[in-house]
């Protein structure tokens, strides 16, 4: 039997949920650094929550657009800090974007992108350059609408969007953070990376492996 859609949203959780449990202590290092040293756990909770709640979800009858509906509100209770809002709001405009798709095609991997990229800006009111995972989507998101045009393979296409959201990741560490904790050391946040950028690095990777077929 063909693997659903929902499946293969859940496979992408599920696989996330692993890549943040190793990266946990990186990205919480990072954290320490211009923020309070708890974004490795609190990915981690909000994740692994979304991934266990998925896994007593009927799956099969299950839509792309219900399986995002569910991670925004499991993710959202799981996670107090101001992590949980952004990608609350992301995976309900990811949700209702895929609403009006038949398939979780190539068409609706990108509309998934810009959808989660759209929600994190209209929630923390950011743009590029504001050294937060907006510098990870935004280039991530333009990749993928770009790479969609010139109807390149899954493999292709996702080694594109990941590699735009690891430049745009590794350019945070020559940025002045203005949004956020990190916002309040001003010149002091220059030489780091921000963690929230490199998580979403990690999200976009766990996509790639579920729909560039490189698992």
């Amino acid at each position: 039997m063909a693997e659903t859609d929902a499946r293969k949203l859940n496979r992408m959780f599920n696989r996330l949920s692993s890549l943040i449990a190793a990266e946990k202590d990186y990205l919480t290092e990072l954290d320490g650094a211009i923020g309070d040293a708890d974004h490795g756990i609190t990915m981690l909770l909000g994740f692994g929550a979304v991934a266990s709640e998925l896994a007593r979800s009927d799956l099969d009858d299950m839509t792309p657009s219900a399986v995002m509906t569910i991670a925004a509100s499991v993710f959202l209770n799981a996670v107090g800090a101001s992590t949980g809002p952004l990608y609350a709001t992301a995976f309900l405009r990811a949700a209702k974007a895929l609403e009006c798709r038949p398939s979780l095609d190539a068409a609706g991997q990108v509309a998934m992108l810009q959808a989660i990229t759209l929600g994190i800006q209209e929630r923390g009111k950011g743009q590029r350059g504001d050294k937060t995972m907006l510098d990870t989507w935004i280039p991530a998101a333009e990749a993928g609408s770009i790479a969609l045009a010139r109807e390149v393979r899954p493999p292709e296409f996702w080694h594109e969007v990941v590699a735009a959201g690891e430049a745009g990741a590794a350019a945070t560490r020559s940025m002045v953070a203005v949004r956020g904790r990190a916002a309040r050391l001003g010149e002091r946040s220059l030489g780091h990376v921000d963690p929230g950028a490199a998580s979403a690095v990690l999200v976009l990777k766990a996509m790639r492996e579920v729909f560039g077929d490189l698992s």
